[in-house]
């Protein structure tokens, strides 16, 4: 069953990206204890989407490479592939297969590919995929996160003081919710309560507001009833966190990233398809050729696109773009 229009997507990659290392802590703490957090560590999710973008095998909310220090080990780097799955799909644990030997082959740096699985499919948990072949195995097992194992610790999950345990409560409240406008609602306002309870700075509130409230919209009547209970929570506490700009700007946020959400779609859909008929008229791409495509404008693929028709070779096609630049010079 999907998700309906609840928007998880935008609030995940904010999430993971502001409280990394807790969102280790809270759903992989094996891996969390081998990774020396005194060294930064480093968001590369363009070069992430350079090295699959000719291998989508299926949708996710969110797919994640960071690069980080290994506590004590041989390598000054290793890479973490992260994916949140918000369906039950066959070909997921492929694509966790062909994701971390591609991301391998880029860098020639060990890679440790962790999911969180999102779905409602309790039995659904998978864990490796591989080939057996004339002798030769090659298999890749990861660690997996699923989230319905939280249902029955809602309880726990709201007193941690881990950022991603009022997240999980949040994604799972949102779950239950979802065709109940007044459930959700009260949901809503008990984790607002809770955050102006936990006497964390004000930019921590801030933060998990926005997470909680990207995730858990409300018809416009209710979202005023929340807004109307965040000030009188303030005005009893005396502390002024949640201001008007900045309610604003949560909200723009919000719109902001749906459209971009769906301008970036449309940009990798332009993008898959102008790859494919390079390939059928030209034969496999080269490295360089991939990468332009998957770090294109918009206007740049439809001058590809057009360009396809009449240019003679590859390189043709992509000079196509340089051409109004040089006659400026």
């Amino acid at each position: 069953m999907e998700l309906l229009n609840d928007q998880y997507d935008s609030p995940w990659k904010e999430a993971i990206e502001h409280y990394f290392p807790e969102f280790m802590t809270f759903y992989f703490p094996d891996a969390n204890a081998e990774i020396d957090w005194t060294k930064e560590h480093v968001f590369l999710d363009q070069e992430l989407r350079a090295v699959v973008q000719d291998a989508e095998l299926g949708t996710r909310f969110v797919d994640k490479l960071v690069r980080v220090t290994e506590l004590s080990g041989t390598e000054s780097w290793i890479y973490i592939h992260i994916e949140v799955q918000g369906t039950m799909q066959a070909e997921f644990a492929k694509r966790m297969f062909v994701y971390n030997y591609r991301i391998f082959d880029r860098y020639e740096k060990p890679v440790a590919s962790l999911a969180v699985l999102a779905d409602e499919h309790k039995q659904w948990k998978p864990t490796s995929y591989g080939y057996n072949v004339l002798g030769c195995m090659h298999t890749l097992e990861f660690p997996i996160a699923k989230l319905t194992d939280y249902d029955e610790k809602l309880d726990e999950l709201l007193a941690s003081d881990n950022a991603f345990g009022l997240i999980t409560a949040a994604h799972i409240l949102t779950r239950q919710t979802r065709k109940e406008h007044q459930e959700r609602y009260e949901a809503k306002l008990s984790l607002v309560r809770i955050l102006y309870n936990r006497h964390w700075d004000k930019q921590r509130v801030i933060d998990l507001f926005k997470v909680i409230d990207w995730l858990m919209t409300l018809p416009v009547w209710l979202e005023t009833h929340i807004w109307q209970a965040i000030e009188t929570i303030e005005e009893h506490k005396k502390m002024q966190y949640i201001t008007s700009v900045e309610r604003i700007a949560i909200a723009k946020g919000r719109v902001e990233g749906q459209v971009e959400g769906i301008a970036k779609g449309r940009i990798e859909g332009e993008s898959k398809l102008l790859k494919r008929l390079l390939e059928r008229r030209f034969g496999v791409l080269p490295a360089w050729a991939t990468e332009k495509l998957s770090n294109a404008s918009e206007s740049a693929l439809e001058a590809w696109g057009e360009a396809i028709l009449t240019a003679p070779t590859l390189d043709a096609v992509f000079q196509t773009e340089a051409t109004p630049k040089k006659s400026k010079e």
